[in-house]
């Protein structure tokens, strides 16, 4: 495959050894890095390595807007007296 080429589902399923289903799971989400055609949804390996080394580091957290990791914030909590 060439490094231009993107990806479909079932290819990026197949690099992270999951089912296409859960990577349609994370892309409606915005769990991981995607590109929107209409209805159908392409990857760019090179975004999907990017993600798995973030998670790898343990950087990507609950919020993951338009496929960039972020760090999750817990809200603080509030004492009751």
């Amino acid at each position: 495959m060439s490094a231009d080429k993107l990806m479909t589902a079932e290819e990026v399923a197949e690099m992270i050894g999951m089912t296409s289903d859960y990577v349609y799971s994370l892309s409606r989400r915005g769990r991981i890095p995607t590109i929107t055609f209409g209805r159908q949804r392409r990857y760019r390996r090179e975004a999907i390595e990017a993600w798995l080394s973030d998670l790898e580091r343990g950087s990507v957290g609950a919020d993951n807007r338009n496929g960039r990791a972020a760090l999750s914030t817990l809200p603080a909590r509030h004492e009751r007296g």
